[in-house]
């Protein structure tokens, strides 16, 4: 069994990084250090800023840089690429020119998971930045599936986004935690079938999360497709 390398254009958030790298380590099969995936990482929490980028239209884009770490770390030996943020996938094409090993599409193989275990789903509930949402990152990969993409109303969204600032400053309370249940209950009044996990911030509480629906968290389904790529290139 030959091993691949992962390379991980990190840093959006730095804690959001650090959270992918332990549901590896957790993901993999393990019996000894050596049996572990080896992972190259730039946790550069000097990208420019997606929200700044996205939202405020203000920032600079984060493209370049992004492509940049893609390619210094094919440079250092990665074999294939991730990237730990939704928000960031809008530069996903960006990363994939500057390189020539692959890059995993976390937006793409989420979906892919969920038609896949929920055949006949037609609405999914997303838990993500505002910034996904003006993008469409999720409705273009669900449209082509057929399937209604849900945000939380407004009300809901903007307490997710505030727990999601709070997440990348360290500084999040009960309080704040509580918007992210009750967003995920104001998706399941809305119709959804399923939940999306969406921000690698909101990874980070997964555990908090509190909802009968099935529940998928994009940052775990990459964790698990870099263990099976990289211990099992063959079958992935």
């Amino acid at each position: 069994m030959t091993n691949k390398m992962v390379g991980i254009i990190g840093g959006m958030g730095p804690e959001a990084t650090v959270d992918l790298m332990k549901r590896v380590i957790l993901a993999t099969p393990a019996h000894d250090d050596i049996d572990h995936v080896r992972m190259i990482v730039d946790n550069n929490p000097q990208v420019p800023s997606r929200i700044k980028a996205l939202i405020d239209k203000t920032g600079e884009s984060p493209g370049p840089c992004m492509a940049d770490m893609g390619s210094r770390l094919q440079h250092y030996g990665a074999d294939f690429l991730v990237i730990p943020c939704n928000t960031a996938h809008h530069y996903y094409q960006e990363v994939v020119a500057a390189v020539s090993v692959p890059v995993l599409n976390m937006i793409e193989l989420t979906a892919d998971l969920i038609c896949s275990e929920n055949p006949g789903v037609k609405k999914v509930g997303v838990l993500a930045s505002s910034a996904v949402l003006d993008i469409a990152l999720y409705h273009k990969v669900f449209d082509v599936k057929q399937i209604e993409t849900l945000f939380p109303q407004p009300t809901e969204q903007a307490a997710l986004m505030a727990l999601i600032q709070k997440v990348k400053a360290g500084k999040y309370d009960a309080d704040l935690v509580s918007g992210f249940n009750a967003a995920a209950e104001n998706l399941k009044r809305q119709g959804a079938q399923c939940l999306v996990i969406a921000c690698t911030e909101l990874s980070v509480l997964a555990n908090e999360l509190n909802s009968q629906l099935p529940v998928y968290d994009a940052s775990q389904v990459l964790a698990e497709e870099i263990v099976k790529k990289a211990k099992y290139p063959k079958i992935s």
